[in-house]
């Protein structure tokens, strides 16, 4: 049975209750009978699905939509100290938690995993929650995204296993005692919050030191940061490590990858003995996102056979690879890549499900910060791409660096072969890929921001 509400969670009010991971611990807290309240700065499909699970969302910010009787107030670090919300909660001495302490204090009494890695957390989190429910394990999960089974991304689940998608992007995870903790890579990213590697490893470093005592460590053997992390982390005796991947000396050894199409099958070897599966989500990346999970599942003692064939039913989370639609004889599909690596991932990917496809690549860059220190390898990303389209910034949380724009991109684009234009205004992206799409071609929409918009505008327009 799963815990109850912890006392400071009785009545919380969320500042940006409609984010990916506000909206997440405010659901598992609505179902475990809690009265959740929040606010959030534009209506959506998130803010009616949490009223129709009995949460009260306001729409805007403003200090009156504070309850006196608050227990606390969640907020994560993208909540500035001006928000009249948080001001008032000054002012009436109700308690702030910061989203992780929130999702912490959910995971207490439970076999928490936690994923970590600067790349392919929620992927990795959902195939765990997928594989987990498919077992009748009822496991309650946290993730950045939603399923494309479920729809959803959370669940108050009431079985012992909690999966939680743990974010390094502000240190966060480092809140977490996961019994075994997933870490997928290590790179730098996140540039407002670490200044260099050795910031990024001392980070991930403290998330290890935090598993329980006989907790494991799930890394992967093949990606340079997680093998030096794992190198610095050796020595925490109470930790066992478990490797995984594509190298020999690998704990988890990838044997072979097979792509069919939009489908995988992978073969590994796992304690001297072979096992082939299927995963329905095409990519090399998202294959070894599954051993990953295999292996943090076998750690917590899971039949390694029942949980291959369960891995199998996970079939996608929104806005990774998602396909939109089709229409004219052009599939339009959805990516939330941002990062020179994950962009590169994923249109390889694409080369190898659709190899004789033309692709079209519309992307946003995400935040002035990540811009400024990556721009130059995402345009070389982008010459993986037959044309690209590349918009305006999105800033999120931050404010413009002077004489960062993604012009930065498109140059380093251009100067590795790529064919790429600049489009300012985003409305006018469907008009421009439907003058350059043909029959046959794959459309790419990719970035973090709200570029995902453009798809069924693109649809609409190749449709007229």
């Amino acid at each position: 049975m799963a815990p109850g509400i912890p006392a400071a969670m009785e009545r919380p009010h969320f500042i940006g209750i409609g984010g990916a991971g506000m909206s997440g611990i405010a659901k598992i807290l609505t179902r475990r009978g809690a009265k959740v309240a929040g606010s959030d700065s534009k209506e959506s499909a998130t803010a009616e699905a949490l009223r129709t699970l009995g949460a009260t969302v306001h729409i805007g910010h403003a200090a009156g939509h504070l309850a006196d009787d608050a227990t606390c107030v969640v907020v994560s670090s993208a909540i500035r100290a001006d928000n009249p919300e948080l001001v008032r909660a000054g002012d009436l001495s109700i308690p702030v938690v910061h989203r992780s302490d929130a999702l912490a204090s959910l995971m207490e009494g439970l076999r928490a995993i936690a994923v970590a890695g600067t790349h392919g957390k929620t992927t990795t989190t959902s195939m765990l929650a997928v594989a987990l429910t498919e077992l009748g394990l009822d496991p309650s999960y946290a993730i950045g995204g939603d399923l494309a089974g479920p729809g959803t991304n959370a669940a108050h689940g009431e079985g012992a296993i909690f999966v939680a998608e743990a974010d390094e992007s502000d240190r966060s995870f480092q809140k977490y005692d996961p019994e075994v903790a997933i870490v997928l890579n290590v790179e730098l990213d996140h540039h407002a919050n670490y200044a260099s590697m050795d910031e990024i490893y001392d980070s991930f470093e403290t998330f290890v030191g935090k598993i329980v005592p006989d907790g494991t460590l799930v890394v992967s053997a093949d990606q340079a940061g997680a093998v030096e992390l794992t190198r610095r982390v050796r020595d925490l005796s109470a930790v066992k490590v478990v490797t995984y991947g594509e190298a020999a000396t690998a704990d988890v050894r990838v044997h072979k990858i097979t792509q069919r199409g939009l489908t995988s099958e992978v073969t590994v070897v796992l304690n001297g003995k072979y096992l082939t599966f299927t995963v329905s989500v095409p990519g090399r990346h998202y294959a070894l996102n599954a051993v990953a999970a295999l292996a943090a599942g076998v750690a917590l003692g899971i039949p390694a056979h029942n949980l291959a064939s369960a891995l199998g039913k996970y079939t996608g989370v929104k806005r990774r690879l998602q396909l939109k639609g089709e229409a004219a004889g052009v599939q339009v599909i959805d990516s939330y890549a941002h990062h020179p690596t994950e962009m590169t991932a994923d249109l390889e990917a694409m080369r190898g499900a659709a190899s004789d496809a033309r692709l079209l690549v519309v992307f946003q860059p995400h935040l002035f910060s990540r811009t400024q220190e990556l721009g130059t390898e995402m345009g070389q990303a982008l010459a993986l791409a037959d044309s690209s389209v590349v918009l305006d910034i999105y800033p999120a949380r931050e404010d413009p660096i002077p004489g960062i724009t993604s012009t930065l991109i498109i140059e380093a684009a251009q100067a590795a072969g790529a064919d790429v234009i600049a489009v300012h205004d985003k409305e006018r992206v469907p008009e421009v890929i439907a003058g350059m799409a043909k029959p046959g071609d794959l459309v790419l929409t990719m970035g973090a921001g709200d570029v995902t918009d453009l798809g069924p505008q693109i649809l609409e327009h190749l449709s007229s």
